[in-house]
């Protein structure tokens, strides 16, 4: 694996609609580890996102998520699905690296929109005209957080399986044929 630390967590990170979750599961039952995914433990806790931020704001919201990224950090043997905009604090990174790799998963601006483009629950995007462009802006405002990672795969042009594969084969993980 990734130098030398004993990591026994994979953390996905990356800007909304790269495939965190759907890669995450994936990942998680290829390696038989469990699959953890911020977003749905603060839906559990609390509420909806989209609910959180209409009723009280992004500022509750991220530190709704800081609660569940603490709790996850805390597994171990787990694939861990992160929120979008994670990154953004320094102390859900530390968290995370302390047991886990940080795996960065991209796409190209305009996979992203296609890919979201049935979902009406992105509050940070509900707003935007031009969802190119939002886009374009958040990912530009977030890029030097992106890059604090082990690794990154740009999943703009792979399919689940093949983002999965490629992050088993660039972390080094041995899995046993089946």
């Amino acid at each position: 694996m990734l130098g030398d630390q004993l990591k026994s967590n994979i953390v996905l990170t990356g800007f909304m609609g790269v495939g965190k979750t759907a890669v995450g599961k994936q990942l998680a039952q290829l390696l038989q580890m469990e699959f953890i995914d911020t977003d749905q433990l603060i839906e559990e806790s609390v509420m909806k996102i989209p609910d959180i931020f209409r009723l009280y704001g992004e500022d509750r919201f991220r530190r709704e998520e800081m609660l569940a990224v603490k709790k996850a950090a805390a597994c171990s043997n787990c694939v861990i699905a992160t929120g979008g905009g994670v990154v953004l604090n320094p102390e859900n990174i530390k968290a995370l690296r302390s047991r886990g790799w940080i795996v960065l998963l991209t796409a190209r601006p305009e996979v992203i929109v296609d890919r979201l483009k049935d979902e009406a629950t992105r509050p940070l995007l509900q707003q935007a005209d031009d969802k190119i462009k939002a886009i374009r802006e958040l990912l530009d405002a977030r890029e030097k957080y992106y890059r604090n990672c082990d690794l990154f795969i740009d999943t703009s042009d792979l399919s689940v399986s093949q983002v999965a594969e490629e992050i088993i084969r660039q972390l080094g993980i041995p899995v046993a044929d089946k």
